[in-house]
């Protein structure tokens, strides 16, 4: 069980105008920097998130949880994630990738006895309204998510879910159907879930929300529908132990960091796609697209101009359709990082029907895992002959073991990339602003500072209105 990366395609030569020998050389020495910084935030006891693979208590904590639901017998039929950002991408992705296909859509029968997983990542009334008159509350679990407790989207879900499940099942039994994820000690979750008795599973302090899919965030609605998350851990660990070196040359993730990194910096490759050909892996980019976006775009000081890759995804084959013109003969702007699998599972043969018809002839014979891996070489291939560097990070297969593996790698990647790039890859002052105006508009009794900064900001016009 592996996972390489062949970044051939990124290199000059091949490809004229990509990253030089003096270019790789020079950013070798660079990296052995920022994996000793990471190192040392790593032993002060900062990044969390590379420890959870060993973190066996966390684990136990979810589970124990899943085992006490299991006895009980009366397992959910419905599990719903209530998040957003991390909390939810998280958990969508697991379930994409290591569930079956249309996974909400299956019978009980076709999903093993599983309980379907829902994931509420927004608070538009219309999905949510849509999506709580199909459920039976009797039978349903909802996953609060929510590190701080104060999440205005997750906080507002968790109000509305929990009315109506006390107006339907009674104020006791609505408290068997919620499970909290949250911060250890403090926040309003832990609060209500000391003062009532609610269950609640720990996101570590040391843990950011973007990178706590290893966390019960992740893992526990990943249990909770029989996913194998012993081996999801174990696959991380390996990762991260194959990462331990600050040769540049030994280390697959700090390789695609440095790659990126010259990429954007040195060749005006500002915007990075992860590609992936499988659907399994489809959600895997949005995951990837939060956790390289809010890490790498930042202020390196106040009131500079910013740093940092602007992150997109796209999906093999379909997007061939759609992205790859753009690629292909767009802006010179742009890396793409295909990701392989070699062993797609159950395949299917396409018939040799229409020997007659020249368009179609061809086909017969071949098999459509067949086509999609060819799809994604002669893309690959396309892009390298009009000078756009690619590179392919390859699956052995989507399983458990080799998801954890990839959630890892790409963790550590973004570690060692905010430290090339010298930023703190692991808080999100951008975003602040915005929700301290979210709280001043909705009258939260500690936003006064941030109400009277709304106040100032300029009035819409109505001449500019059209």
């Amino acid at each position: 069980m592996t996972i390489r990366l062949d970044y051939t395609n990124m290199m000059a030569p091949p490809i004229d105008g990509a990253i030089s020998p003096a270019e790789w050389n020079e950013v070798a020495s660079s990296f052995a920097a920022a994996h000793d910084a990471v190192a040392m935030q790593h032993q002060d006891g900062t990044l969390g998130f590379i420890d959870l693979p060993d973190d066996r208590a966390l684990h136990q904590q979810t589970l124990d949880f899943v085992a006490r639901l299991r006895e009980g017998g009366a397992y959910p039929t419905d599990i719903v994630v209530l998040g957003i950002g991390g909390s939810a991408l998280g958990p969508i992705a697991l379930r994409t990738a290591l569930r079956a296909p249309q996974w909400n859509l299956l019978d009980a029968a076709a999903r093993g006895g599983e309980p379907r997983l829902h994931v509420l990542d927004n608070v538009d009334p219309a999905n949510i309204t849509a999506l709580l008159a199909r459920l039976d509350l009797h039978t349903s679990l909802f996953v609060v998510t929510s590190k701080s407790g104060g999440t205005a989207e997750t906080m507002a879900q968790y109000l509305i879910i929990r009315a109506r499940l006390s107006a339907t099942l009674g104020e006791q039994a609505a408290k068997t159907r919620v499970v909290f994820v949250t911060d250890p000690e403090k926040g309003a979750l832990r609060t209500i879930a000391r003062a009532q008795g609610v269950v609640a599973l720990d996101i570590p302090g040391n843990v950011g929300g973007r990178f706590s899919v290893l966390t019960p965030v992740g893992v526990l609605p990943a249990a909770l529908v029989g996913i194998d998350t012993t081996a999801l851990l174990a696959g991380a660990a390996d990762m991260r132990d194959r990462c331990s070196s600050s040769d540049l040359s030994g280390n697959i993730a700090g390789t695609y960091a440095a790659l990126q990194y010259l990429a954007d910096t040195k060749h005006g490759r500002h915007i990075q796609v992860l590609m992936p050909y499988s659907d399994a892996l489809r959600d895997m980019a949005d995951w990837f697209v939060q956790l390289w976006a809010e890490s790498l775009g930042k202020h390196r000081v106040p009131g500079d101009a910013g740093v940092g890759p602007t992150p997109m995804g796209a999906l093999g084959a379909t997007d061939q359709h759609s992205k790859v013109q753009l690629y292909m003969e767009g802006p010179g702007d742009k890396t793409v990082t295909f990701v392989a699998v070699d062993e797609g599972g159950a395949d299917v043969e396409i018939p040799r029907l229409h020997a007659d018809i020249p368009e179609l002839a061809y086909l017969g014979g071949h098999h459509l895992g067949e086509l999609l891996d060819i799809e994604r070489r002669a893309t690959a291939g396309a892009l390298a002959r009009r000078g756009r560097p690619n590179m392919t990070l390859t699956l052995e297969r989507v399983n458990p073991w080799h998801v954890g593996g990839l959630l890892m790698f790409l963790e550590l990647a973004t570690a060692y990339a905010g430290q090339l790039y010298g930023v703190n890859a692991f808080d999100q002052p951008g975003v602040e602003l915005g929700k301290q105006f979210t709280y001043a508009m909705l009258g939260r009794a500690d936003a006064g500072k941030a109400r009277a900064e709304w106040e100032l900001l300029p009035k819409s016009d109505p001449a500019r209105v059209l």
